[in-house]
């Protein structure tokens, strides 16, 4: 096993982790910030004169947060002033190991339907249980190496 193979795994167990820790966080409804606001019993206008703000400022800024473009900037400026700390993470589904098997059956099954299709106007097309192994043949064999092309996509 490489360095190179060893740091990944490090980089894998750290996001998996990541992932299980947050497995049953989910948006609240309102948003992070209008959430963590009303749990304190903050009004709008107390955070919008801790941060120096406008009231409508926060508002806008709790609706940005809901719509997807409010900066992490602003989502740890304002967590800050409730006392609050923080925390971003991005994760996979599942596991990193799954969102690599899945790829690596893309691309497998995408060569091995491409393969079969020249093989056919040669009059030489693989049984489906022939297929079947040579995809999951070449899966394992590009989860093992992962070619340099892993995560280009086809054109």
């Amino acid at each position: 096993m490489s360095i190179k193979d060893i740091v990944s795994i490090q980089y894998q167990e750290i996001i998996d982790r990541a992932a299980h820790q947050v497995q049953e966080i989910s948006l609240p409804p309102e948003g992070w910030l209008c959430t963590a606001r009303k749990a304190l019993q903050m009004s709008g206008a107390q955070l919008a004169r801790r941060l120096g703000v406008s009231r409508a400022q926060v508002s806008k800024t709790e609706k940005n947060e809901l719509a997807g473009s409010v900066t992490i900037k602003t989502m740890q400026h304002m967590a800050e002033a409730m006392g609050y700390r923080f925390v971003y993470a991005i994760v996979p589904e599942k596991t990193v190991k799954d969102v690599i098997e899945a790829r690596a059956r893309k691309k497998a099954t995408a060569i091995v339907e491409r393969t079969n299709k020249h093989m056919a106007l040669e009059g030489q097309t693989l049984s489906s249980q022939k297929i079947q192994f040579e995809i999951e043949r070449l899966q394992k064999d590009m989860m093992d190496r992962q070619p340099s092309d892993f995560w280009d996509d086809d054109k």
